[in-house]
Formats: C-alpha cells, structure tokens, sequence
C-alpha cells in the first residue's frame, strides 16, 4: 500500500518512541532525541510553519550544514502540506536566490548568519519569500520576516494540532513531496519532483535488501540537499527506526566515526579516496616489519575478498590477518561495526575498491540518480562484484537502449521537473522508461558496468567517440594523481590535467630522483615530469589506441567544489574547468 511520509513518521514514532532518533554534540556532550521526540518536534516546526503563512504545496527552501533543525525543517514542510527543497552550503547568494524564486518558496530555513546574509543581499530577486528562519539564535531587530529558530517554535504554539491533522489529511502519496535540485554539470539545476510514494518505497525495498536493522546507527556528513544523504539517513533512519549522528563539518568525519561506530556507511569516491589515502600514508610510516605484515595481509585480503563475493571458500589464512591486521585498521577508522559499505553518486577507481577489499572493507557500489529517487541498482554485502554498479533495484526494470544508454522504470521514478515539461519528455519516454544519459552494460548475471555519461562522451578530430571516465579511472591509478580530467573533444588526440596528492609527492618524487616536495614543485621539474610521462605510458599500453593520452598538464592544486570545478557532490564540471584552464589546454595542443 502506498505510504506517505506523515503515516511513516507515525508509525515509526509509534513502533520505536523510545530509541534514539538523532544525535548531535553541542558543548562537549551528545544531545539525543528520541523517536516520540522527533514526531513531536516536527509537528511543531510544522505548525510554526503554518503560522508564518506557508500555502498548501508551498515550497520551503532549506540550507546549512547536517543538524537534526534540518531534518526537523524538512520533515516539518511536508507534515504541513508544503514542499522542502534543499540547497547546497556552497551555493552562491545568486544560486540560493534563484532556486529560491524557482519554487516560489514563501519560507527559506538557513543554519547560520552567513547563510542568512546570503538570502538579505538577494531578497529582491525572491518576490515570493515571507520569512527567513534562522536555526542558530539570530538577532534581526531590524528585520522582522527573519524568524531565529525559537520563535519559529513560539509560533507553532499559537497553532492548533487540528489545523496541522488537517493539513496531513489532506495529502496522497502520490502529491509531490520534495524537490531535489540536482547539483548539474552545465547550465541552472531542475528541480526533481519525488512523491512520498518514490520515496517511502525507494528507501523501504532498499532499506529491506541490505538489512537495516531499527537501533542501526549511521552518520549524517554528506550534503542534505542530495538524494543519497536523503534516501540513506533522512528517510532510511525513519523507515527503519535507525539513528543518526551528525557530523558538522568534514574535518570531524574521522573523529565521529570512531566515536559512532556506525552500522552503514556511504561514502561519495572522493570521500573513500581521502579515507585511503590516510591509511597508505599512516604506513608508509611504519617500521618494515609492519610494512612486510601489511603486504602479506592485503594479498590475502584481496584474494579472500574475490573469493567471497564469487561464491568460492576463504582461505583460512583470510582469518588470520582479520585477526592480525584488518580488525586494527576498522577498529582506527571506526568501522569494526558496519556491515555495510558503500559508495554512490559518481564513478570509483577499482583499484581504490580493491584497497579497501584488502583490507576486509568491501564496499558495495550503488549506482542511480535524483530522477529515480536514488538506488538504481544495488550491491549488498551478501550480493556484490567489484567495479560493477549492482543489479536492478527488486520491483524496477533496468535496461540498455541501442545506443548503448541506461534506462529504468518503476515506482522510483520522478513525477518530472518542476516547471519544465519539456525537460521531462526529453527525459521520461511514453512507455515510462527514465533515461539516464549515462553509458553502461548489462552482463548475462545482470551486473550494470557505467562506462560514462552520454553527454561526455569525447569525439575526437578523426570521429571517434572516447568514454573520458573510463581513460581517468586508469590515470587516478598512478599512485600520486588525485584527480585527472580528459580533453580532447574536436582535437587530434587526447590530453589530460592532472592534480597531485600532495602527501604522496615527496615520497613518489623521491623514488623518481626528483627534488620535488609539493605539487607546484613537481609540476615544473623536469625529472618528476619524466617519471609521470613513463607512468603514462604504461597506462596507453592498457588502452586502445584512440584511448590513449599524448600530452599531459600538472595543475598546481585540486579541484574543489569552492573552486567551481566540481559539483557538491564531487563530479567533473566539466564545461567550468575547460573554460578555467583553457589557457593550460590550449598549450597541450600547440606544435
């Protein structure tokens, strides 16, 4: 039967009241709220909502860091019949503005002062807007739409619970619940419609296969305003009766996580790279003995790893170094609790899949988009196969189409984008299938492979088409590249950026015979630039020949979403680095 959201914050609150909800420290101690709380707290929030004038449908837009106001801010627009759509922390005061006009939103929720002023230089472009909520107590003598957290909750007294039941009664599962507004690689983002029936379905059957368990405990780090951190702690935790803690910033990640143990974990690529690259310089420090130790167990981890997942027995030395070495290592990372890995969102190196495989960390991919609530396909920690996506999410279909893009239908598909038809028939076909604009392939077993996105597929000056993902995947392979971006669309071959890790330089350079000791350095000597030239080389000898890369540039830093070149969620803007570092391209292709 078709759920909305109201009927599954009931139940749960109902089922669970005692366990604990959300978790945040504030002034050094863990401030918890239990399910029963929860309920009572959004209600709230709702009816404050009410009070400052939000309309049946209205949008509320909400942006801050992760904090349990924010999930209170979300869940409370929907109990009141309205709309929450999230923006991104990074966004511009332009950005926030425009999504802002976009939905007509008639309330924005903020998390802080510099967030608010973002919303005060723009109010004239957001005609729509009421009231600015602030989470963090606020002084706004002079403003009176700017609403601090406590009043919001002042005004929710004045409200009856009727009013609210009203409201509720009023809703289908089928309405429109949320807009996501996707992070996009080019151009303004579309507001992704999702019902509470995509969502309360999407993340039950998700939930159900990899075995969510209420009590569960996960963390809450990665952007609210994206589906993934929605489906899996947002939405996840009230389907099942988990509890989430929050992270508020991305330097505490590794503290919390330690702290938290937590039972599930997603991680974005970038985020398991860091994690990785952490644990290789950690023992790049040890003695040699340590070192010959670790060895000795990732080759036994590796093989045990593959051997699992193809059905085949562990060998009994796999136990062993569980027991020597990769119980320390999910111990330090606080993961000796999480029976489920997993990584989402954008492509992954196999070879940092295979780091973390072994090391006894299998991580599950998931691969899916705004636009199907998520979850596509899935891997489960009893079901997966590195360096493949998953297989079809149970009760949806997956497909190829002849030209090589993935589609799907089911019940997790979007309603469309809000105030773009358009858009929407482009995307959604008359026989229901959602395309993707990625390239993938299905194997006789169902595994999806994604080979890369449709609209960036490179065409070179002599008509061939070069997945780009596919060539970076093996250049993000030599040890010191932390990021590599391939051009060469219209041009008579291909080159490729590349960014430095700069832990790894000074040991890399060292062995190459190179004085380098950061990135900048690296990038100008002449014997590091050899060294990176042969690596290269060895990666084209594994490509076809139209793969392959003739020229190559150093960036002097990373590629950052402060900086514009990545997406909040850590994909290639692609179009923004062209543009930024066309000068350095056009260098690549003189002579």
């Amino acid at each position: 039967m078709p759920l909305r959201i109201p009927d599954l914050l009931d139940a749960t609150a109902a089922r669970h009241p005692a366990l604990t909800a959300m978790r945040v420290r504030r002034d050094g101690a863990w401030r918890e709220t239990s399910w029963r709380e929860y309920r009572e707290q959004a209600r709230l929030v709702a009816r404050g909502f009410l009070a400052l004038g939000l309309p049946a449908g209205g949008c509320v837009t909400i942006t801050g860091g992760n904090r349990p106001e924010w999930y209170l801010a979300d869940v409370g627009a929907i109990l009141a019949g309205g709309v929450p759509a999230g923006i991104y922390a990074t966004s511009s005061a332009e950005q926030c503005a425009w999504i802002t006009a976009h939905c007509d939103a008639t309330i924005a929720v903020v998390d802080d002062a510099r967030q608010l002023a973002k919303f005060e230089s723009e109010r004239a472009q957001m005609p729509a807007l009421r009231a600015i909520v602030v989470m963090d107590e606020v002084t706004a003598a002079d403003d009176p739409a700017v609403v601090p957290w406590s009043r919001l909750l002042a005004l929710g007294e004045t409200v009856s619970e009727g009013e609210l039941d009203a409201r509720i009664a009023a809703q289908r599962a089928d309405d429109l619940c949320t807009l996501i507004y996707t992070s996009g690689t080019t151009g303004q983002p579309k507001g992704v419609m999702l019902s509470h029936d995509n969502i309360t379905w999407t993340t039950d059957v998700v939930g159900r296969e990899l075995g969510i368990r209420p009590g569960d405990h996960a963390v809450s780090y990665l952007p609210l305003s994206h589906i993934a951190e929605q489906v899996t702690t947002l939405f996840g935790s009230m389907m099942f009766g988990a509890c989430i803690s929050f992270v508020p910033s991305m330097d505490d990640l590794g503290d919390v996580l330690r702290e938290v143990r937590p039972h599930y974990f997603l991680g974005v690529p970038r985020v398991w790279e860091k994690i990785q690259e952490r644990i290789e310089a950690v023992g790049r420090a040890g003695s040699p003995t340590r070192k010959r130790i670790a060895r000795w167990a990732r080759r036994v981890g590796l093989a045990g790893g593959y051997a699992a997942q193809e059905g085949r027995a562990v060998p009994f030395m796999y136990r062993v170094a569980d027991r020597v070495v990769f119980g320390a290592v999910k111990r330090k990372l606080g993961m000796d609790r999480a029976r489920i890995l997993a990584t989402a969102a954008a492509p992954i190196a196999k070879s940092t899949l295979e780091f973390f495989l072994s090391l006894g960390l299998p991580i599950c991919e998931v691969y899916g988009m705004s636009e199907c609530t998520g979850p596509a396909t899935l891997s489960s920690p009893t079901r997966y196969r590195t360096g493949r996506a998953g297989w079809c999410v149970p009760g949806t279909e997956i497909r190829v189409a002849e030209d090589g893009e993935i589609c799907m239908r089911g019940r997790h598909v979007f309603l469309g984008y809000y105030k773009d038809p358009a858009a929407t028939a482009e995307t959604i076909d008359a026989e229901g299938w959602l395309h993707s604009g990625d390239i993938g392939v299905i194997d006789a077993e169902g595994w999806l492979s994604v080979t890369d996105r449709k609209k960036e597929l490179i065409i070179t000056a002599g008509g061939e088409n070069v997945a780009p993902q596919l060539v970076e995947s093996h250049l993000k392979a030599i040890p010191v590249v932390s990021q590599a971006v391939v051009v060469g669309d219209r041009r008579r071959y291909l080159a490729v950026l590349l960014t430095l890790d700069p832990e790894k330089v000074p040991e890399v350079a060292a062995q190459a015979g190179s004085p380098a000791r950061d990135p900048v350095s690296a990038s100008t000597c002449a014997t590091f630039r050899a060294w990176l030239d042969r690596e290269i080389a060895t990666v084209n000898a594994r490509l076809a020949h139209v793969q392959t890369v003739k020229r190559f540039a150093v960036l002097p830093g990373e590629l950052t979403a402060e900086g514009g070149e990545l997406t909040p969620t850590m994909k290639l803007r692609r179009k923004v680095i062209l543009e930024k570092y066309s000068a350095v391209i056009e260098r690549l292709y003189e002579g």
